[in-house]
């Protein structure tokens, strides 16, 4: 079950209306609040101003893992970023003022897209499925070659050793959360830190949860914004890409589903060697012979993360209606990871 969120909370949203008047009166009143229904993470709300439709992003209620839920981060990346050709919602306001809410939030502008959900993408034709897919890849190839300095996050994240913090991160992160004993996320644990591949580019703004539900897609299948940018930080222009494939050779079947088990060819959806070409050929980047570490490294973390939502809903602490079956996944995942390390690069 779903807990309270921010504006649950009797009072909060009076408190919200008043913060909003005094720091952002170019707004208008707030006529209404509705809070979205996806969303793992954050709780999400659209808000009715008399000026138009916007966003507010908070941060859940309760006590939060360390360096987690980091709406603070997501507002800064993203407001840099829209001096950049990487699309993002524009930003409003942001309150770090406990007092208002109880939690973190900010507020940006509404951007007209759909979210996809399904990889499949059976609702459009091939043509348009291939585009879409394209489009996406596009656009990772503009945050792989961002310049942190000339956007002001060169302090965003630490230049080097992305990968070593990563692993120690999600390791801390699942032990915190840990709910059930998985021999594969063990085997991961224990393998991959001796694996890990060397960084041999400079690094970059990294999303950090790159696939095509984070994505705001227009009617004419183009990506009109990035969003979730949570766990965003500095890190090699191959994490990306890599956990992209990563998700699309998730089961068709699970509850985050991807392309596992799918006929690309007969949908138009180009596979994974068309798209790690074409994202060389756009960067100018090699692409290693250790691909399937970085394959299997991403396994690992969104095992970590799945499991978080996992605690999160045994702790009825979810924000998502669908957090009990999500969580569900992080079994497979750490399967699929240790699998893939165990055969290899074949």
């Amino acid at each position: 079950m779903a807990s309270k969120a921010p504006l649950d909370i009797p009072g909060a949203e009076a408190k919200l209306r008043a913060y909003l008047q005094a720091h952002a009166p170019e707004l208008g009143a707030l006529k209404e609040a509705s809070k979205f229904s996806v969303g793992q993470s954050n709780p999400t709300y659209k808000l009715a101003m008399d000026a138009g439709d916007f966003v507010l992003r908070t941060q859940p209620l309760g006590d939060l893992l360390k360096s987690a839920h980091a709406v603070d981060r997501e507002h800064r990346v993203m407001q840099a970023l829209g001096q950049s050709d990487v699309p993002v919602p524009p930003m409003v306001l942001a309150c770090e003022d406990l007092e208002v809410l109880g939690v973190k939030w900010f507020v940006m502008g509404l951007v007209q897209g759909s979210t996809l959900t399904d990889p499949q993408l059976p609702d459009h034709d091939a043509a348009m499925r291939r585009h879409i897919y394209e489009a996406q890849l596009d656009v990772l190839a503009r945050l792989a070659t961002t310049d942190p300095g000339q956007l002001g996050l060169s302090d965003y994240g630490r230049p080097s050793g992305y990968l070593e913090r990563q692993l120690h991160v999600w390791t801390r992160q699942y032990r915190a959360s840990e709910t059930q004993h998985m021999p594969a996320m063990e085997e991961l644990i224990s393998k991959l830190p001796g694996m890990l591949p060397l960084e041999q580019h400079k690094a970059v703004v990294v999303h950090g949860d790159f696939r095509l539900d984070n994505l705001l897609v227009d009617g004419q299948g183009d990506v009109q914004a990035v969003i979730d940018w949570e766990l965003s930080t500095l890190g090699p222009p191959l994490v990306d890409l890599s956990y992209w494939c990563t998700m699309l050779r998730m089961d068709q079947s699970w509850p985050i589903a991807g392309l596992g088990g799918v006929n690309l060819s007969a949908l138009g959806i180009p596979n994974e060697q068309e798209l790690v070409a074409q994202f060389a050929h756009k960067t100018g980047l090699e692409i290693p012979d250790d691909w399937h570490v970085w394959v299997a490294f991403h396994c690992f973390r969104f095992a970590a993360i799945l499991q978080g939502i996992a605690k999160r809903v045994s702790e009825g602490n979810a924000s998502a209606d669908n957090a009990a079956n999500v969580a569900t996944q992080a079994k497979p995942m750490a399967e699929l990871g240790a699998e893939i390390l165990a055969k290899g690069a074949h």
